[in-house]
């Protein structure tokens, strides 16, 4: 199968060395910067964004999006978040009716609040347009660690190619039509794992971060209930199964920037961490944010959480919150 990939940053770089397993797949991927090209052709590597992981060989990189695309049956899409917007009107240019859209950005666009699956389908000619996400940090998916990850699509077509795409990787694909709910679920995780980082860096154990994890998992399910989607959708690998990874985990940077406010780092010490880490949460705080009061949800742990790292408030008053919780 024949798969082009748009973005080569430490998450989609991972990906296709698992796509690599299976050996009927062939892989173009394309970067914004030849230097990288340069480097996996000296040591099938690419030091600055996987250092210690050998990527697999016979992988064509190039600056061309439309040689990327043209031929492939799967298109993935692996840029950051808030790039996927200005990439897709030249994506659009290229690709087909025939073809599958397979997007492996995470995201809610911040401005407009629209889910990246609209953003790519109002781009492209094909509707056969999918979301894949689950707990994954890209060293685990490099490294060969057993993953499962929830495929979202409308197309049955798109998940039929998508997990034939996947046969022989380690990675295991369990398939919803709930794309919207998948997409939600994938951005808000990184919103509570702020929050268990405040727990973590106040020194609350692990029984008050899966007191915190129990209350996220309620306020989900009714949040999906709210936007339309499926509330069973918090018990699938986007669900669930990513809010546990990211909430609990010291390698995730939205963890680690929640413990920076809940341990009272200073705002020289926290713009430091902003500026040399990408920290998807705080970015998913404004979407989110902006989301629940634009369709006059009632979410009061958002209006929280804002304050506190927005306004400087008390990380104390997340503790005092969850006791008096309904």
């Amino acid at each position: 199968m024949k798969i082009g990939v748009i973005g080569t940053g430490a998450y989609g770089l991972a990906m296709v060395k698992a796509l690599a397993k299976n050996k009927q797949n062939q892989i173009a991927m394309w970067t914004e910067n030849m230097d990288k090209v340069k480097d996996y052709e000296l040591s099938n590597k690419l030091p600055a964004i996987l250092p210690d992981v050998e990527l697999p060989k016979g992988i064509k990189f190039t600056n061309d999006v439309k040689e990327v695309i043209d031929d492939a049956e799967v298109v993935m899409i692996m840029v950051a978040a808030h790039f996927v917007s200005g990439m897709m009107p030249e994506i659009g240019k290229y690709v087909k009716k025939s073809q599958v859209i397979c997007i492996g950005s995470k995201g809610i666009e911040n401005n407009t609040c629209s889910f990246l699956s609209d953003i790519v389908s109002s781009n492209v000619k094909t509707h056969h347009v999918a979301v894949i996400s689950g707990p994954s940090f890209a060293i685990d998916i490099a490294s060969g660690e057993p993953i499962g990850l929830s495929i979202g699509s409308k197309s049955s077509k798109a998940i039929k190619t998508i997990k034939k795409m996947y046969d022989n990787t380690g990675i295991k694909l369990r398939a919803t039509s709930d794309i919207d709910g998948d997409q939600l679920c994938v951005r808000i995780k990184n919103f509570f794992a702020l929050a268990a980082g405040m727990l973590g860096g106040m020194g609350y154990s692990n029984s008050a971060q899966a007191f915190l994890i129990t209350e996220s998992i309620h306020d989900i399910k009714w949040l999906l209930g709210a936007v339309g989607g499926n509330p069973k959708t918090i018990l699938s690998y986007a669900g669930v199964g990513d809010l546990l990874l990211t909430c609990t985990s010291v390698k995730s940077r939205n963890y680690s920037f929640g413990k920076l406010i809940g341990a009272g780092a200073s705002k020289e010490e926290i713009e430091a961490y902003l500026k040399s880490t990408t920290v998807e949460g705080y970015y998913t705080l404004k979407s989110i944010y902006q989301l629940v009061h634009r369709r006059k949800i009632k979410m009061p742990i958002v209006d929280l959480i804002n304050r506190i790292i927005m306004k400087n408030e008390d990380p104390n008053l997340l503790v005092e919150f969850l006791y008096n919780k309904k």
